[in-house]
């Protein structure tokens, strides 16, 4: 463009100089721009980890309980357990700030699997599963983006850049994730290849996740770097509207506004409250919850009913699958920047419905296993986009709640859906397939109406 049309354009000046003092005026804020390779890094090695974790600790658990119920017992405990520590994490991350509650999540990781490693009794079991997050992952495509550090590291990120880059850097976040946890499936075969080497099966075991301790622990030692301002403590006579606020009282890291409003005034949150937002979010997360219920505990079992396959072929397809899944995530930003972040998540989710429902028809395991990996394409794309809304319309203050207890419906339905799934399933064997498709396309039809009208400041 000729020098004298960018000059003649005084709003995209205007835009870029009210970015440029917000970040001048203050040198933490500047500097909130390095936190990004630690948390980069961070989600490297704690995807990694989780992957191999959660492919060893069924086995564990198979190795050790030979019951089932037993097992489903200690595992129903621990998410619960978990989910209260999620709910906590958000809570107290708002309150004293997300970078101590990061450091001691990985400290908690580490102390599960360094616990693991030593015994394998009920009480230890459920206070690694569901403290310590060993074993819990979000499934082929995920990277790592569930679980308690969620509600710490979205708004750490939120703060970590400008509003216009936050598609971009949740983008790069879940191709880092994916990248590295489709690593962790295939080193989870390590445990194999200590036994062939001579090691006793509980001695490899231990060692497996002795290593996992010991990447909790570089988690913990990447997060020491970080740097965030102390959480504004809420006036006296804010105090009282709680869950009703609509802004935060104090700007936030960067101006989130191109037409020089002040960041900090009610036009940043849309005129959408944290108590309305949760209500939403919290709807729409349990449509999708059930619709995760009935995909993900029972696909692998629907594969091996349905086409006879066993698990070196899903194994190989999941790992292909966490491959493919991550290129999304580079491109994400630019549809949205077309597109708006609420269309694009709805658009996205819509193509990943139609494709999972195709999956019916599909005469082979190829064929069935191909739309798959293309139904993950189109949910990981939309992913950044609603991770970047939430965060872009929350407030400030409350981001890491908003994280937290927007996602507990969704753990609370998805552990409801595999026993209705599994039941049905005698009589329909599509039901899985089905069920997702239908429960994941009420989600989106739910969330277009709820946020339609609520745009993303800066949109």
């Amino acid at each position: 463009m000729p020098r004298r049309q960018r000059e003649d354009n005084p709003q995209k000046s205007a835009d870029k100089s009210i970015v440029s003092r917000s970040i001048e005026s203050n040198p933490t804020q500047a500097a909130n721009r390095e936190n990004l390779p630690w948390l980069y890094a961070g989600r490297a090695v704690r995807s990694f980890t989780t992957a191999f974790l959660t492919v060893i600790f069924p086995l564990y658990l198979a190795y050790n309980y030979h019951s089932s119920t037993v097992i489903g017992v200690v595992l129903t405990l621990g998410s619960v357990l978990g989910g209260i520590l999620v709910a906590a994490v958000g809570v107290v991350g708002d309150r004293v700030g997300r970078r101590p509650v990061l450091i001691a999540l990985g400290i908690l990781g580490a102390a599960g699997a360094l616990a693991l490693s030593f015994s394998a009794t009920a009480a230890v079991v459920v206070l690694a599963y569901g403290l310590g997050g060993i074993g819990r992952g979000g499934g082929a495509g995920s990277g790592g983006v569930y679980g308690p550090f969620f509600p710490a590291e979205q708004p750490m990120i939120a703060t970590s850049v400008p509003p216009n880059e936050r598609t971009r850097a949740y983008g790069r976040l879940g191709f880092i994730g994916v990248l590295t946890a489709a690593a962790g499936s295939f080193a989870a075969s390590s445990l194999d290849l200590f036994h062939h080497l001579g090691i006793s099966i509980e001695d490899s075991y231990r060692l497996m996740f002795l290593i996992g301790a010991a990447a909790s622990v570089a988690v913990s030692l990447f997060c020491l770097p970080l740097r965030e301002k102390r959480p504004e403590r809420e006036e006296k006579g804010r105090a009282a509207k709680g869950l009703n606020s609509v802004a935060p009282s104090q700007p936030s890291d960067f101006a989130e506004t191109g037409s020089g409003e002040d960041a900090s005034g009610p036009a940043r949150a849309s005129g959408v409250t944290t108590r309305q937002l949760l209500g939403r979010l919290g709807l729409t997360n349990a449509l999708n919850g059930f619709g995760f219920g009935f995909l993900g505990p029972l696909l692998i079992y629907w594969f091996h009913v349905r086409f006879g396959v066993g698990t070196a072929e899903i194994g190989a397809l999941y790992s292909i699958i966490n491959l493919v899944g991550a290129l999304p995530y580079l491109g994400a930003h630019r549809i949205t920047n077309r597109l708006g972040a609420v269309r694009t998540v709805v658009g996205t989710r819509s193509a990943a419905v139609l494709l999972l429902l195709s999956m019916v028809l599909a005469p082979t395991f190829i064929v069935a296993a191909v739309l798959l990996g293309l139904r993950t394409v189109c949910s990981n794309l939309g992913m950044p986009a609603r991770q970047a809304y939430t965060m872009g319309v929350a407030d400030e203050r409350r981001r890491g709640a908003v994280a937290a207890f927007s996602s507990l419906p969704a753990q609370a339905t998805s552990s409801i859906s595999p026993v209705i799934a599994g039941a049905l399933m005698n009589v329909f064997v599509d039901i899985p397939v089905v069920g997702a498709a239908f429960f994941m396309a009420a989600n989106t039809i739910a969330y277009y109406l709820a946020f339609r009208n609520v745009p993303l400041p800066g949109e």
